[in-house]
């Protein structure tokens, strides 16, 4: 069988999408990516007990999200597109199981985030008032991409190579530092953290800032059929 991979999805608690309702959206190249690498997707909307959720998965992917709050004001002109209470709260509790439970993670931007923050790490809350003389980072969705540097030795590097090319980037927060039990595996060129990864040799935790799964080629291919093997020999 294939193996289940849980995806939280994107929780509109301020009634964007329609008004007076509590809408759930998300990106279907999550769920595409995960089935062309021999995985089934399944979404977990937010409820009451998200622990007891994953002992009916094989692991967990957290997509991306909104923006997390920063812990003082930013100058005029910086926007937060903060995401809600009830789904950071729910995302969290997700992540605690799989953590506990063994459960291969992959962070893709926001869930990279939520990954550092919740092993004890700390955010970049807007990149371009925090690094002055970052590269830009918000490069929309088309063709816009920048280099990778993929750390030596590293889980990352063993899937993607030393020089993997070229990813997308579509963020304005980032990791400052990865928190307990995690390192850095690539930087971009000005050295903004571009993924994170748990330090054993064992457990499949992994957090990218790009998006992956709008990628084309080897690069979406490697690094899901990695996540979803780990997921599929997990016990």
């Amino acid at each position: 069988m294939r193996p289940l991979i849980g995806i939280p999805p994107v929780v509109d608690a301020a009634g964007r999408w329609r008004p007076g309702r509590d809408t759930h959206y998300i990106d279907g190249a999550y769920a595409r990516a995960v089935e062309a690498a021999g995985g089934a997707a399944i979404y977990l909307p937010v409820q009451a007990d998200g622990p007891a959720l994953l002992e009916r998965v094989d692991g967990l992917l957290l997509p991306g999200g909104g923006d997390f709050e920063p812990p003082r004001p930013y100058p005029p002109g910086v926007r937060f597109d903060a995401v809600s209470r009830p789904q950071l709260d729910f995302d969290t509790r997700l992540l605690e199981a799989a953590l506990a439970g063994s459960r291969p993670v992959l962070g893709i931007c926001y869930g990279m985030q939520l990954l550092a923050l919740h092993c004890g790490g700390r955010l970049v809350y807007d990149i371009a008032t925090d690094l002055p003389g970052a590269l830009p980072h918000r490069l929309g969705d088309g063709e816009g991409r920048h280099e990778l540097r993929v750390e030596p030795g590293s889980r990352l590097a063993a899937l993607l190579g030393s020089g993997p090319g070229p990813v997308n980037s579509r963020h304005h927060q980032g990791v400052a530092e990865p928190g307990r039990g995690l390192r850095v595996a690539a930087t971009a060129a000005d050295g903004v953290i571009e993924a994170i990864e748990a330090c054993g040799p064992d457990a499949f935790c992994l957090g990218v800032q790009w998006h992956p799964e709008s990628m084309d080629g080897p690069h979406r291919e490697r690094l899901f059929a990695a996540f979803v093997a780990a997921c599929a020999a997990r016990p």
